[in-house]
C-alpha cells in the first residue's frame, strides 16, 4: 500500500522534486512569494503523506528560510512606468 496514495515511491519522490524546482525558479523569476511558498509547502505536504517528511523537510525549510530573508532584504516593487 503506498501511503500517497497516487503511484510508487519513484513517482511520489519525482513530483516533490518537480516541486521543489518549481519554487526554485519562481524565487529565481520574481513570481510572487506566496506562489513560490505555495511550492514549497506542497512539497513537504506531499512527503508527509508518503511518509517521507523527514527527508524533505530540511530542504523546505532551508527554501523557505531563504525566502523570508530575501523578503525582509528586497525593497518593495515599484509598478511599471507608463
Amino acid at each position: 500500500m503506498n501511503p500517497a496514495g497516487n503511484g510508487n515511491s519513484d513517482e511520489v519522490r519525482a513530483k516533490i522534486q518537480h516541486l521543489l524546482v518549481t519554487g526554485d525558479n519562481r524565487l529565481k523569476q520574481g513570481v510572487a512569494p506566496e506562489k513560490t511558498r505555495q511550492s514549497y509547502e506542497q512539497a513537504l505536504e506531499l512527503a508527509r503523506e508518503a511518509g517521507i517528511e523527514d527527508a524533505v523537510r530540511p530542504l523546505v525549510e532551508v527554501r523557505l528560510a531563504d525566502l523570508e530573508r530575501l523578503a525582509r532584504e528586497s525593497p518593495p516593487r515599484e509598478p511599471p512606468e507608463p
